[in-house]
């Protein structure tokens, strides 16, 4: 059932049993900077941890941006988990994780989500929310923790702070659940992700990431590390997790990179790379 504002303040036991009896440990506090950066400093036991902020004051981002979120208007949550794949096969866990995501929050009735390489859940092209990713050595193994960021209430300062196109689960939905509930939910789908990316790597989820990517099929412009920019048609994923462009020299795959522009193709004719 939807719940006001004013009820809907996130609670442990709401969370836990949303989980459905998975093995999370789960932590719920009213702010902190960093979720990642609590988990990756505190680390987990053999259970993965979940930490839950009901505000970040220093929120992360990819490359060094920040995350914000005014307090109660969205969910921040981060989960620690440690790997039994070795750091250079994580590549792509990112991915994994947004699949469960945007399959979560589209079973919540936003069907218009999407995934936007290489991190963002975006719906109506307006950022939704995003994924970050970020690794440690833990006694002998990687620990992965894996950072997510939903808009849940609309807010007009978001936007303009940000200045770009944003939009609230509010938006996309003719109530909003219990956060609570929905944080477990949503907790429980990426750590299935997790272990089945970590059993089976991207190709167990590569399928379902590309069903849901925003700008399948369209021309893309991507500004890779070095400032270059290179054009192309989307065409899903690699194997790796890389974006695969189809160019006048044929399939590419780009790592690291941002999309700059992307628009539907006027014409099946590939595109050239700068």
């Amino acid at each position: 059932m939807p719940v006001a504002p004013a009820m809907d303040a996130l609670d442990a036991p709401a969370i836990i049993a949303a989980l459905g009896g998975r093995a999370l440990d789960v932590d719920v506090i009213a702010e902190c900077p960093s979720t990642n950066a609590a988990l990756l400093a505190t680390g987990t036991g053999d259970r993965a941890r979940m930490l839950v902020a009901g505000y970040q004051s220093a929120g992360r981002g990819r490359r060094g941006r920040r995350w914000h979120s005014p307090p109660g208007a969205g969910i921040t949550l981060s989960i620690a988990r440690r790997m039994r794949r070795p750091l250079s096969a994580l590549q792509g866990l990112s991915l994994a994780a947004g699949a469960a995501a945007a399959r979560t929050l589209r079973n919540a009735g936003a069907a218009d989500v999407a995934l936007k390489w290489p991190n963002d859940l975006v719906a109506r092209d307006a950022k939704l929310g995003g994924i970050l990713v970020e690794t440690r050595t833990d006694r002998g193994a990687v620990l992965a923790v894996v950072g997510i960021g939903v808009n849940w209430r609309t807010t007009r300062a978001l936007g303009a702070r940000l200045r770009r196109r944003t939009i609230a689960l509010q938006a996309l939905l003719p109530a909003l659940p219990g956060r609570s509930a929905f944080a477990g939910h949503l907790a429980g789908a990426v750590l299935d992700a997790l272990e089945l990316f970590d059993a089976e790597g991207l190709a167990a989820l590569r399928a379902e990431w590309n069903a849901l990517h925003a700008h399948a099929g369209a021309r893309v412009r991507v500004r890779l590390a070095d400032g270059r920019v290179v054009t192309g048609i989307a065409a899903g994923i690699a194997g790796d997790g890389a974006l695969q462009l189809r160019t006048h020299r044929g399939l590419r795959d780009v790592h690291a990179a941002q999309t700059v522009t992307a628009r539907p193709a006027l014409t099946s004719r590939t595109e050239g790379s700068a």
